[in-house]
């Protein structure tokens, strides 16, 4: 079997490219604009409309719907937020436990939705499953067990090497932690069925049609402009294309292998029939799930990020990237050896500068955003969505501030990236400080983690 690389995603192999909508005809007014066509695009304009059934919306896509992260990622649905500790030293801990609520909430709505619209998107809620594999890991599944805990989830298990192997057979693995908060799904069933329920309800959809500037009530295209009271920025790792932001979101690479479907032979020794969700707990951490026709898929940073700010087109992904996730897969399995790597394929997601996802409505401009999920936002798009929502219906008179608005990650602040090429120089030198990290705990088998990563939390703004 050759792999197939690139093509966009595996996902989107295994159900077909969409069939293409129209680009915008040219100048058109609305009374909100989205720009982006993934899930926090598509889930903001399902809400609003929704909500208020007369909104005129109209959601501009560069190329179509679900082409960037939405239709790439390792189908994680988890109540994972990117900057939850850092709310809680600026807001209190009360409302950082708010936070994860609401994130914990999400993952029930996501899979009541796609129940509630008739989306088969092989969603399965076994929860997720982090597991430790050295010294020094455990040392952080422990502490990050004790955090979670803090923050609400009582309904977390810390497992021990019998327990975990229990659940997933994970070689070498001496712990495990697991949330019930996380399933697993198709990314491309889920954006392409929101894309349907989206235009079912009466929003316009123009794809093929890239926004070049975004400013108070304009969205710029080649084809015309879109004028709106509000325009929403959803473009999370394409961000740095807009006019402007070049700076505003780092897009950072990941990349993911899928085997061939496994015989039940292998499915026998490795378990997971629980089809959780599974990561771990290395600085340059991996995700994997189950897939619904079992496949193993499992993603890493790879080439963490190009210089500029540049994005790739088809998701192709280098052969040392392809081998580094390969080998990860059969140290977690070493059964698996000789099984067949069916696709490769790489995304961008976007990471500010001080690690914090955020929703955010600017009320004296009409400009709102919303995205800076780093890799957690399968679920977290959904709530920035409700916020957004939420955001303007206050703003616009129809509600006053809820539960939502009220959250701390909303109207987040932070600086820009620094330009190139301190801007490469630093993601390069971090992912690698990370890796020998991970490759000196391994082979000292230190209970403590290493100074380097350590450092590297502190320079990279993480911590």
């Amino acid at each position: 079997m050759n792999t197939v690389n690139g093509g966009i995603s595996f996902w989107y192999a295994q159900d077909g490219a969409p069939v293409p909508r129209e680009p915008l005809p040219g100048d058109s007014t609305a009374d909100v604009c989205i720009v982006g066509g993934g899930y926090t695009g598509l889930w903001t304009a399902y809400y609003l409309k929704k909500a208020v059934p007369f909104l005129n919306i109209t959601v501009l896509e560069a190329r179509f719907c679900g082409y960037g992260a939405s239709g790439r990622n390792g189908g994680w649905l988890y109540n994972g937020l990117a900057g939850r500790d850092r709310y809680a030293r600026l807001h209190g801990h009360d409302a950082a436990v708010r936070l994860q609520q609401a994130m914990n909430d999400t993952v029930d709505e996501v899979v009541r939705v796609a129940g509630e619209e008739k989306i088969d998107a092989d969603i399965h809620k076994g929860g997720v499953l982090e597991v430790a594999r050295t010294p020094a890991q455990l040392q952080r599944l422990k502490d990050f067990h004790s955090v979670e805990i803090a923050f609400g989830e009582k309904d977390r298990l810390l497992l021990g090497a019998r327990e975990t192997a229990e659940r997933v057979h994970v070689s070498g693995a001496v712990a495990g932690s697991w949330t019930p908060h996380g399933a697993r799904l198709h990314p491309v069933k889920l954006v392409k069925g929101l894309a349907a329920a989206v235009e079912a309800l009466g929003v316009t959809v123009h794809e093929s049609t890239p926004v070049t500037e975004i400013r108070p009530k304009h969205a710029v295209t080649p084809y015309g402009t879109v004028r709106a009271p509000y325009i929403l920025r959803c473009t999370e790792g394409f961000t740095a294309s807009l006019k402007g932001q070049h700076r505003t979101w780092l897009p950072m690479n990941s990349s993911m292998i899928v085997t061939e479907p496994l015989p039940d032979d292998a499915w026998d020794e490795i378990r997971w029939s629980g089809r959780e969700t599974l990561g771990d707990m290395a600085h340059a951490y991996m995700y994997a799930q189950r897939t619904a026709d079992n496949r193993i898929a499992i993603g890493g940073r790879g080439a963490p990020y190009r210089y500029g700010s540049r994005t790739d087109n088809d998701g192709r992904t280098g052969p040392a990237t392809v081998e580094a996730l390969r080998e990860i897969l059969i140290r977690f399995f070493p059964r698996l050896a000789g099984a067949q790597i069916a696709h490769a394929w790489s995304g961008v997601l976007g990471v500010p500068r001080d690690w914090c996802a955020t929703a955010t409505l600017d009320r004296s401009t009409g400009l709102g955003w919303a995205g800076g999920y780093v890799g957690s936002g399968v679920a977290t798009s959904n709530l920035a969505a409700r916020t957004l929502r939420d955001l303007i219906q206050q703003d616009s008179g129809q509600s006053g501030p809820t539960d939502l608005t009220a959250l701390p990650w909303v109207n987040h602040k932070v600086r820009k990236w620094e330009p190139e090429p301190l801007r490469w120089l630093g993601v390069q030198t971090l992912y690698t400080a990370y890796r020998r990290a991970d490759r000196l705990e391994a082979a000292t088998h230190t209970p403590t983690t290493a100074r380097l990563a350590t450092l590297a939390d502190r320079i990279s703004g993480r911590h």
